[in-house]
């Protein structure tokens, strides 16, 4: 990275570096003023109880768990559907700060529960249009080349509930089915090398072990670019309800292609027209026809604070937050809007921005106590805009439960509470 001087800023730069300055300057002043009535320096010296006793000892517990009092930041589960192991469960994005997703609050999702499998036991079968059919063992899978890259995960279903009507009580529930990582294991182009795909073969089936047998039809183009075959989540083994010992990884496609307790690929001339891509996963149209194949999540934004569930405790200075994410490539921008998509102003990207991975953003904002529309609008490498509802239901209707990805409306009270709105 290039070093600057202070000489080296540009006038216009020096006034930027001063607003913000004076932003955090704002932010500290805002953070002493909301201390405890009578708090003073006598009393913040205090010894607190927690200094006066030794802790608790190394290894307790074996596992790390967090603090006590971030026990409600869990994931949690849908209530509408008929059976808790055809259900998913909501990663609560509001309460996280950065852009990876704790193991334990990574989003769930099944068809047919979490099975339990015996690592030792469980073979990976690669057959079909190959010259070399071959059966891998987890051994074998370990000792092939491995990459480690952070990648955003999202259902395909994620914000379903707001195609109507402001459902969501918190962004868990209205964008809660995305979570993003660093994911460990080889590329599937390596694993595909080792059979020998012949040169028809242009699809693949994937299979889960779970009882549902999750099946999905992939490209094989897909297969070749960047997919994974993934044993490891955020450098341990994948949890069991993330398709421990090993699942299928393809950055940026709809969630349920990415197959976990993958357990057979099978390559052929043409797609396989599972259950999974005809009765279900297809995007229903308003003239009564449906969207088939619809791989890549599109671009999509959500601002995490404040958002439902959250409250502004007074006027003043506040930092509006949230992720971005694109499955085709890196966030170019975000604009965030504090009159319902009136006026927008550019946000700042956290750094690193990667692909296909979210992407935090941030914008100093002062509220002066009025009420509020808070909404924020990506734009990702490829020039694609996300859509505002309205512009979503003139091509798509309202008939489909996947690839929602209107921009979100947030309002803010004069009370300070905050609101999912349809603006």
């Amino acid at each position: 990275m290039e070093k600057r001087s202070w000489r080296n800023v540009t006038k216009d730069g020096r006034r930027a570096f001063l607003l913000r300055g004076g932003a955090l300057a704002g932010a500290a002043f805002a953070a002493l003023s909301a201390s405890p009535a009578g708090a003073t320096e006598d009393t913040a010296l205090n010894v607190p109880e927690w200094m006066k006793t030794q802790g608790r000892p190394i290894l307790s517990p074996a596992y790390g768990q967090p603090a006590d009092h971030e026990k409600d930041v869990i994931r949690r589960a849908s209530a509408i559907t008929p059976s808790d192991t055809a259900s998913w469960s909501f990663t609560p994005l509001q309460d996280l700060l950065g852009t990876i997703t704790p193991n334990g609050l990574f989003f769930e999702r099944h068809h047919g529960g979490v099975p339990s499998i015996v690592p030792e036991r469980h073979r990976l079968l690669v057959h079909g249009l190959v010259e070399r059919p071959l059966l891998f063992t987890m051994d074998d899978l370990l000792r092939f080349p491995a990459e480690s890259r952070i990648h955003f995960l999202e259902c395909s279903g994620n914000g379903y509930s707001e195609w109507k009507v402001p459902t969501g009580e918190s962004v868990q529930f209205t964008h809660g089915l995305l979570s993003c990582c660093e994911w460990t294991g080889a590329p599937l182009a390596t694993v595909l090398d080792e059979v020998g795909v012949k040169p028809e073969g242009k699809w693949i089936l994937a299979e889960g072990a779970d009882a549902a047998a999750m099946t999905r039809s992939i490209p094989l183009e897909k297969a070749l670019d960047d997919a994974l075959v993934v044993y490891a989540q955020n450098g341990e083994h994948l949890r069991p309800e993330q398709g421990y010992p090993l699942r299928l990884l393809l950055p940026g496609f709809e969630g349920n292609m990415s197959v976990k307790w993958l357990r057979r690929l099978k390559i052929a001339n043409r797609p396989f027209q599972t259950r999974e891509e005809t009765s279900k996963y297809t995007d229903l149209m308003p003239d009564g026809t449906a969207r088939q194949f619809s791989f890549y999540m599109e671009a999509k934004s959500v601002i995490t604070f404040p958002s439902p569930g959250q409250s502004l405790r007074s006027p003043g200075f506040y930092e509006i937050s949230g992720l971005a994410w694109t499955g085709h490539g890196r966030v170019r921008s975000v604009d965030v809007s504090v009159d319902g998509g009136r006026s927008w102003n550019e946000a700042r990207l956290q750094e690193p921005v990667l692909s296909r991975a979210l992407t935090r953003f941030r914008l100093p904002w002062k509220w002066n106590g009025a009420p509020a529309i808070l909404q924020s609008r990506v734009v990702d490498a490829s020039g694609y805009v996300q859509p505002t509802r309205a512009q979503l239901i003139a091509v798509r209707g309202t008939n489909s439960q996947y690839h929602y990805n209107g921009i979100q409306s947030w309002q803010v009270t004069a009370e300070g509470e905050v609101r999912n709105v349809h603006a």
